[in-house]
């Protein structure tokens, strides 16, 4: 049986970027196992070498680049007829020199709403899945007295400036008044292109036509099952509630708080370190949160974070 016995391979697999977004796949070449299907470029990991330094060697060999920006992203095991393996993938953003097939390997940059190369190799889905996702996660913070007027305008805003990820947080507001609230931010960032997820509410995320939830940290260590919604969202503070957001199939992670936040000023926190160390590893993307603001990205990157996750980061005042 396939992962019984064979030992599991590991394998680095780089997801070149270009500033607008377009990342490169290659096609594996004759002679290799499932010849003819596109990936990830990449290769298997040798016994004196780090992944990070099996990336630099493999893209050298194979596309003849010189990597010079690359950060640790999602893990992922997958049992082929052939071998077991464990692929560490980074997201790689700087490299000098232009990709060319040195293998004589066909190689294309592709959009993720518009892939056209196939067939992909069946790792590769839940990969493509969080590549969908925005490396900016809009958590909205208004209080219960601000004016819509005023909630709209910062909506609209945060839209124009790029926010495609928003969760809809409304903590102390009564029911009625937050579900109006909900409904009317779902409209307006659909209209502008963006998913929105409803914090701690699954039933509301359902009436109010959202596209997921995001669960509170102890509605995670409460939920039975996945709730059925397209987009399942999780607030994680330690290695435990990681390990429950992965175990429930949620679709990315929010860990936090990494630097300190006037909102919570007693909060233990996790700094860059312990942050990193809690998402090595991860099958999920994981957002960093706490005290973060646009200066941050480098940092939450190079820590293995899919992307920043903020209150006063990203809306306008509305006072």
């Amino acid at each position: 049986m396939a992962g019984a016995t064979r030992r599991r391979i590991a394998v680095v697999a780089a997801v070149l970027q270009q500033p607008d977004g377009r990342f490169l796949l290659a096609q594996r070449p004759q002679g290799k196992a499932y010849a003819g299907y596109w990936e990830f470029p990449g290769g298997k990991v040798e016994p004196d070498e780090t992944p990070a330094q099996a990336l630099k060697r493999e893209l050298h060999e194979e596309l003849g680049i010189e990597v010079t920006a690359a950060h640790p992203w999602l893990t992922r095991e997958y049992d082929y007829e052939h071998a077991d393996v464990r692929l560490d993938f980074f997201r790689v953003r700087g490299w000098r020199g232009e990709p060319q097939g040195r293998e004589q390997q066909a190689f294309a940059w592709q959009r993720i709403e518009a892939i056209d190369v196939a067939p992909l190799l069946p790792a590769n889905g839940p990969i493509l899945a969080a590549l969908a996702l925005p490396e900016t996660y809009a958590i909205t913070g208004f209080a219960v007295d601000t004016p819509q007027a005023r909630v709209n305008a910062a909506v609209d805003s945060a839209l124009a400036r790029g926010v495609r990820l928003i969760q809809v947080r409304g903590r102390g507001w009564p029911a009625e008044r937050f579900a109006r609230h909900a409904a009317d931010i779902v409209a307006r960032g659909h209209a502008g292109g963006a998913k929105v997820l409803i914090n701690g509410d699954a039933d509301l995320a359902q009436r109010c036509g959202a596209d997921g939830v995001h669960l509170t940290a102890a509605q995670l260590r409460a939920m039975p099952a996945r709730p059925v919604l397209p987009l399942v969202a999780a607030s994680c503070h330690d290695a435990v509630e990681m390990a429950l957001a992965a175990q429930l199939g949620a679709d990315f992670a929010v860990l936090g708080p990494v630097l300190p936040t006037p909102t919570h000023p007693g909060a233990e926190l996790l700094g860059w370190s312990r942050f990193a160390a809690l998402v090595a590893g991860c099958r999920m993307p994981v957002f960093a949160l706490g005290g973060l603001d646009e200066s941050s990205r480098g940092a939450a990157l190079a820590a293995g974070a899919h992307g920043l996750a903020m209150i006063r980061g990203v809306w306008q005042e509305t006072r």
